[in-house]
């Protein structure tokens, strides 16, 4: 079976680059089959705070268990294709331990990986991407891309605990980039 192409994301690999294209005609003329379908789940968030704030919340992996509803505890190294340890806590669901690929970060923007799962049935791209709007303010987007024959299933049965969850990050991630250190 032949991949789809990664979702549009903000930058690098994954930019942003205009609108879709529309499918290629094949040598009868027909237009190509599209690619299955990704469904997303996203939360947006603006946060008065520099994006040099936020990105050093999110880059400390240690402490993402002291402020993060949903990880309960992350532990790893930033960095292209390096493994992360993370523990998935959705509201009204048991905790789950994940081992998902960074795919690529760029300080005070992005970070995006990857995670299969039930044998590649499910196959996820996670971000959490930071636009800077002023020197104190941003717009922190947090999402996942779901694909895979398993992923319409999968989203039915955790897509609004996994938006609560989302939403309930933003919110934390908010209040910890607005309160001054003390």
């Amino acid at each position: 079976m032949p991949m789809a192409p990664p979702p549009q994301l903000k930058a690098g690999i994954f930019g942003r680059g205009g609108a879709p294209r529309p499918p290629k005609a094949t040598a009868t003329g027909a237009p190509a089959a599209k690619p299955p379908g990704r469904i997303r789940i996203e939360t947006r968030i603006g946060v008065q705070a520099s994006p040099e704030a936020i990105w050093a919340l999110v880059s400390d992996l240690a402490r993402w268990g002291e402020w993060n509803p949903i990880y309960s505890q992350a532990s790893g190294e930033i960095r292209i294709g390096s493994t992360l340890a993370l523990t998935l806590t959705l509201p009204g669901q048991p905790p789950q331990d994940i081992r998902p690929v960074v795919l690529d970060w760029v300080p005070g923007e992005q970070l995006h990986w990857r995670l299969s799962m039930l044998g590649g049935l499910v196959r996820t791209t996670r971000y959490i991407e930071i636009e800077k709007l002023a020197e104190t303010s941003c717009i922190v987007s947090n999402g996942e891309y779901f694909a895979g024959v398993m992923a319409p299933s999968l989203v039915r049965r955790v897509g609004r605990s996994l938006s609560r969850g989302f939403r309930e990050m933003n919110e934390a991630l908010k209040i910890r980039a607005e309160t001054p250190s003390v």
